[in-house]
């Protein structure tokens, strides 16, 4: 009964609500005190990291600092945010250096991602990128995705005749781009329209892709790989078109490359 009398009381309930809180400020503030004194470990680089690095557990040591010392977004967590990211297109980090959050990315957000993980052709080469030239009609109504496998067709006239051929099978799409160098499929709700594709080729390809690509009255046509490419009958009625082998396709573009 005395303990209701009392919070009955306002002159009583306002002492103890000051009281109270009194002390969580104090102990907002000691707790504040023990951040910026207690120091914490925090990761840095025990060798230079340049750009376009895959950051692994080996190149990460540990310091303990006072955190009122850090500046900046210092990334503390190194499982979490920083082992199997990547440093930035244009970031470098020093030796001794701490990790910052805008240096750092996941691989799928690093700017042409795809020259790192470039894939090897059957002798164990890395292959090349090699920029096609494409829009929305040669990219079949833009459904060639980044990862997606093409077949290369060759078609050029002689005279009266069409003849063309598959060059090469199952080349890989690395990515798609607009005029501007921006990828296609990145952002959707732009629209952007396909200008060139990124394919990962072989030496030899990208040597006859070039010289075929220069070659007049010829011309490269990417299909997907579950397409059969035949030229178009309103293009080649009046023509004789005739379907050459690979080899033959190759032997064709090889002998206008050295004359």
């Amino acid at each position: 009964m005395k303990l209701k009398n009392l919070l009955a009381n306002k002159n009583v309930v306002t002492i103890l609500g000051a009281i109270l809180i009194v002390i969580v400020l104090f102990a907002f503030y000691k707790w504040r005190l023990n951040q910026a004194i207690n120091p914490i470990s925090v990761p840095y680089a025990k060798q230079t990291i340049g750009p376009r690095t895959q950051i692994t557990s080996d190149m990460i040591g540990y310091i303990d600092v006072q955190q009122s010392s850090l500046k900046g977004n210092v990334l503390i967590n190194a499982t979490r945010d920083i082992i199997n990211m990547y440093t930035n297109i244009n970031s470098t980090i020093p030796e001794g250096g701490f990790f910052y959050k805008d240096l750092i990315v996941r691989f799928e957000d690093l700017a042409d991602s795809f020259l790192i993980d470039m894939p090897k052709d059957k002798n164990g080469n890395y292959m090349t990128a090699y920029n096609f030239k494409v829009n929305v009609e040669k990219t079949y109504g833009n459904s060639i995705y980044p990862g997606n496998y093409v077949d290369i067709y060759f078609r050029t006239m002689e005279g009266d005749k069409v003849l063309y051929g598959k060059l090469a099978s199952n080349v890989k799409a690395l990515a798609v781009k607009d005029q501007n160098g921006n990828h296609v499929f990145e952002n959707i709700t732009e629209n952007r329209k396909p200008n060139q594709i990124i394919l990962a080729v072989t030496d030899e390809l990208s040597s006859l892709l070039r010289v075929a690509e220069s070659l007049k009255d010829s011309e490269l046509i990417l299909v997907p790989t579950n397409v059969i490419y035949r030229p178009d009958y309103e293009e080649t009625k009046n023509s004789i078109v005739t379907e050459v082998s690979n080899e033959d396709i190759k032997g064709y573009i090889e002998a206008r490359s050295a004359s």
